[in-house]
């Protein structure tokens, strides 16, 4: 048993060439082992935040909706945010 592991698939996807080239400098930099490597990590990342997005949507709603623009400044205010 090899821990770790998981299920893969292999899939083809196209790139702006621009940002091929900065993933494999990332690579190269050692930031990951290899291109695939790191675009499973960034993806990883955006669904979280992804998931994020949809919590915050969903507790925003339970509780009244957004913040107004006075509470977002003075959460900002409050955080050293302004």
């Amino acid at each position: 048993m090899i821990i770790g592991m998981t299920a893969k698939a292999k899939v083809a996807v196209s790139l702006p060439r621009e940002l091929l080239e900065a993933v494999k400098t990332e690579v190269a930099a050692g930031h990951a082992p290899n291109v695939s490597a790191y675009v499973a990590d960034a993806l990883t990342e955006k669904a979280k935040l992804n998931n994020l997005d949809d919590l915050l949507n969903e507790m925003l709603a339970e509780t009244g909706g957004p913040l107004t623009a006075a509470e977002q400044a003075d959460i900002d205010r409050k955080a050293g945010w302004a």
